[in-house]
């Protein structure tokens, strides 16, 4: 069992991590970080639980799902912190599709942009949203909405 001592409440836990309390009940109830409960059924954590919440954070700032991350985390044993060579493993990995989620966002940035300046705020004339008023064809209404 923990010493009392190297224990943080959720307020100590969200102060430390900068994430909201409720955050951190999130987390916890989708199974990406555990807590023990005292005799009166306040929630204690572990010192590790921030390295756990910094890797919950990059990873959803990179735009990985929580479901995704979770997986990665199960996969560690006996729950523990993820390390530098787990992070190290888990970047090679996710790179690739962080790479093409990168070169599709370009590809829409490229496209939106040259959308914007030609002002023609027709669909019938847009390479981008209805090339060759492909959307007319299918009837009336909001084809791209339905």
């Amino acid at each position: 069992m923990t010493p009392a001592h190297a224990e943080l409440t959720v307020g100590d836990v969200s102060r430390r991590s900068g994430v909201a309390v409720s955050a951190l009940h999130f987390y916890e109830r989708e199974g990406l970080i555990q807590s023990r409960r005292t005799s009166g059924n306040q929630r204690r954590f572990r010192r590790e639980v921030l390295r756990r919440i910094a890797f919950i954070r990059i990873a959803q700032r990179v735009g990985i799902p929580l479901a995704q991350v979770r997986e990665t985390l199960d996969e560690l044993p006996d729950s523990r912190t993820p390390t530098r060579a787990d992070w190290e493993k888990l970047s090679r990995a996710w790179r690739v599709e962080l790479d093409d989620r990168i070169r599709r966002l370009q590809q829409l940035r490229d496209d939106f942009s040259g959308c914007i300046g030609c002002g023609c705020l027709s669909l019938d004339r847009c390479a981008m949203a209805n090339p060759g008023d492909q959307l007319g064809e299918e009837g009336p209404g909001p084809r791209r909405l339905a």
